[in-house]
């Protein structure tokens, strides 16, 4: 059975523990076939040794993995197939760094929609460094994959790039190469070639450099270290390179030629005020190999009495400091990355050749050691192997130990000091009894001989009290009261927006004041002013509301018949007005218009016999003439007979004309939806209001242009009068102020109608009114 297989299986039943059993108990045997686990049962060799309900617990186990195995099997999902070859220049076990890269590659492409099937080979540069063994190396592997032929090689190291663009024309034709664990350098010998892309990364002494001077700034020798092989040169050439520019302000030393014993030994007796870099010793100068990372590297870091600086992340945590490192992971994980992308169909020349970043490292032990300071590292510096403190360690336990100490003490304190308060408490509470006992007493006695209607809820909106006068009004027990039971007493035209004011000041805990009906005891539905304000503990929790009411019927009578008189005056009024009108018009006008006529008909006649008659005559012809066009506007502004024959929208657009060419105001006349047959008296109401507002434009405004607006929606006939002018403001009132709002506001309420001035100093003014159609609907009935 194949390893996928038993994931499979595993994802439809706990295979696991039975398969451990069944191993345990000798039901099955594992082996290796081609390098895979493949499994076998063997009942005689397990039932020769087992008991009875051993074997008959086995049996089971068998037989429910057998049912269950194959089913699971359909159900695997079949991944496609992947060949990557991974070409390394050393081994694994000979670098650590290609090992890091190998598995970051392994861990990166394990986890793609595809079953990858890995192939690792290594021309071991550093053990078989002959040019007869390399070749020996490359022709075998160009043998090995003839026939079987890889998706995508990844080429680790400059030995296996440089085998690769000399060989893949004709080994490894149209195969994608992805390369890292190289220079820039070798990326410039790259000839165009769109089958190759990848990562290169090289170290950076000179940030190492700068970052060591930074936590040892007295620094005055700089001693590198390195070995004799080809690998161990080739990094100490990079580091001299990149030096090159400090020996100058440094004493430089290079031990690079040393056998392994003279070169430790050195490294005990350095000067002060010395740091070490350490390259690559991979082969010493007495032909002794190791393991750079996992064997020179400690040797070299123990045996320095100076901080040992190193190039890449893999020498890091063996008493090395540290500095600006060469992530091998990082390269592996990109040059994976780019490995998926060609795999899901990508094409190399598509995917650019990108730079490793370095990354500054440090071991947070080696800086304890050499006293060097954090703060003093560069911004973004990740530091590693942090060891903790017994604080750090057992700080949990010490704090939760102390505290539960603490507070057993403040529990016990607690437990005394709470004894005396409960005597305390306990002698107050009956005294606050008794007097809350008293206060309620004096509350009911108050509110029950109070000449007002009292009542109180919780904050539950539901009413929780009636004093005895509310009891006595309504005629009702405080049970058929209590709760929602109050509102069956208010008039059905009144109670939405009784119930509407209440519960939404009711919501935003705010006083509200309101007028509806209440019912009496004889059924007389009477009018109430009821105030009402939120109450709280003392606590300041929301306990409710409480209220009194007021029989204001009088009052609403007498202000209906005020409105009535009111309404009567005015109509007295512009009766008064019509017959003063109509007597000018007719008697009057008429006559003076005789008059004209008579002085113009003398002047005529006299003509110029003497010099000065007919001059005069005309000036009197003049002068009568003026009278006459006077009374005549003063006709129309007492009565305007065509808001009388034509209506109200013919009527104010006269007036608009006139009053513009009369006033030398420019006045815009607009209407909108007006309806027709709108009785007589609710057009003259508009017609004054729209008269008095052009008005006060030519008197108080300045303005020399005004907007009259009148249009009607499913409610309400709306009137504005808009100008630009100075404006005031309508919060402040002066004595001197005039009639003319009070005599529009009278006149829009003797109709149900309302008034609404806006206007600031400066900004101009906007009078608005408003009139109900049921109004006029049931006037026009």
């Amino acid at each position: 059975m194949s390893h996928g297989a038993l994931n499979c299986f595993g994802e439809k039943f706990p295979w696991r523990p039975l398969l451990s059993v069944a191993i345990d108990r000798g039901f099955l045997r594992q082996s290796q076939c081609h390098g895979r686990p493949t499994w076998s049962h063997d009942y005689r060799s397990a039932f020769g040794r087992a008991t009875p309900f051993a074997v008959a617990t086995g049996t089971a186990l068998v037989v429910v993995l057998l049912l269950f195995w194959p089913q699971t099997m359909t159900a695997a999902p079949v991944k496609e197939v992947r060949r990557v070859l991974l070409f390394n220049d050393l081994g694994s076990v000979s670098s650590p760094g290609f090992a890091a890269i190998d598995q970051a590659v392994f861990a990166a492409l394990e986890a793609s929609p595809y079953r990858i099937e890995f192939y690792n080979e290594n021309l071991e540069t550093t053990l078989f460094p002959g040019t007869d063994s390399q070749r020996d190396f490359k022709e075998w592997y160009v043998h090995k994959y003839r026939d079987r032929k890889p998706d995508v090689i990844i080429a680790v190291g400059q030995a296996s790039l440089k085998f690769m663009i000399e060989s893949h024309e004709t080994a490894f034709p149209n195969i994608p190469i992805i390369f890292c664990g190289s220079t820039e350098e070798m990326v410039d010998e790259l000839k165009p070639n769109p089958h190759f892309t990848g990562v290169w990364a090289v170290a950076d002494p000179e940030k190492t450099l700068n970052a060591a001077l930074k936590l040892q700034p007295d620094t005055k020798h700089v001693v590198v270290v390195g070995g004799e092989g080809t690998f161990d040169r080739y990094v100490e050439d990079i580091v001299k390179n990149s030096l090159r520019t400090y020996e100058s302000k440094f004493e430089f030393t290079y031990l690079t030629d040393l056998e392994m014993p003279s070169l430790l030994e050195r490294l005990r007796h350095l000067p002060s005020n010395t740091i070490v870099f350490h390259t690559s010793i991979m082969q010493d100068a007495a032909g002794a190999r190791f393991i750079d990372a996992t064997q020179s590297v400690p040797m070299v870091a123990g045996a320095a009495n100076a901080p040992v600086f190193v190039l890449d992340d893999v020498d890091l945590g063996n008493g090395t400091v540290g500095g600006n490192l060469l992530s091998w992971v990082a390269t592996g994980q990109l040059a994976a990355s780019m490995a998926l992308r060609v795999l899901n169909g990508g094409k190399p020349q598509d995917i650019p050749i990108i730079k490793s970043p370095n990354v500054y490292m440090f071991d947070w032990r080696a800086l304890r050691r050499w006293r060097f300071k954090e703060s003093d590292l560069p911004v973004g510096s990740l530091v590693l192997y942090r060891q903790l403190t017994f604080w750090q360690i057992y700080k949990r336990y010490i704090i939760a130990g102390t505290l539960l100490l603490v507070a057993q003490g403040l529990i016990i304190i607690g437990l005394l000091w709470q004894r005396l308060q409960r005597k305390k408490i306990q002698t107050q509470l009956v005294l606050s009894n008794n007097s809350l006992r008293e206060s309620e007493e004096r509350f009911r006695l108050v509110a029950n001989t109070a000449p007002v209607l009292i009542w109180m809820s919780g904050p539950d909106k539901l009413r929780s009290y009636f004093n005895q006068p509310w009891l006595e009004f309504t005629g009702r027990s405080i049970e058929a009261e209590l709760g929602d039971g109050w509102a069956e007493g208010v008039h059905p035209e009144d109670l939405r927006d009784c119930l509407d004011a209440y519960n939404s000041a009711f919501d935003q805990r705010r006083p509200f004041k309101m007028e509806y009906r209440l019912r009496r005891n004889d059924g007389e539905y009477r009018w109430v002013f009821d105030i009402g304000v939120a109450r709280f503990n003392p606590d300041r929790s929301f306990a409710g509301y409480i209220g009194s009411c007021i029989d204001v019927t009088e009052r609403k009578i007498a202000e209906e018949a005020l409105a009535s008189l009111s309404g009567r005056l005015i109509d007295a009024q512009e009766e008064e007005r019509k017959r003063i009108a109509r007597e000018i018009h007719d008697d009057y006008n008429q006559r003076l218009a005789m008059l004209a006529m008579e002085g113009e008909e003398l002047a005529d006649q006299v003509g110029d016999s003497p010099a000065e008659a007919g001059p005069i005559f005309h000036q009197i012809w003049n002068q009568i003439g003026e009278i006459g066009s006077d009374l005549h506007s003063l006709s129309h502004r007492l009565h305007s007979s065509t808001l009388e024959s034509l209506g109200l929208v013919a009527g104010m657009k006269a007036f608009c004309e006139e009053f513009a060419a009369q006033q030398e105001i420019q006045v815009d006349f607009a209407h909108e939806n007006v309806p027709r047959g709108i009785p007589a008296d609710v057009a003259l109401c508009l017609f004054r209001v729209a008269q008095e507002g052009l008005r006060n434009i030519k008197r108080h405004s300045g303005a020399n242009k005004a907007e009259v607006r009148l249009e009607a929606s499913e409610k309400k006939l709306h009137l504005s009068i808009t100008d630009q002018g100075r404006g005031f403001d309508v919060n402040q009132h002066s004595p001197h102020d005039g009639i003319g709002i009070r005599s529009m506001e009278e006149r829009l309420r003797s109709f149900g109608g309302q008034l609404e001035i806006r206007s600031r100093p400066m900004e101009g003014t906007r009078i608005n009114a408003w009139l109900p159609l049921r109004v006029i609907s049931q006037r026009v009935a």
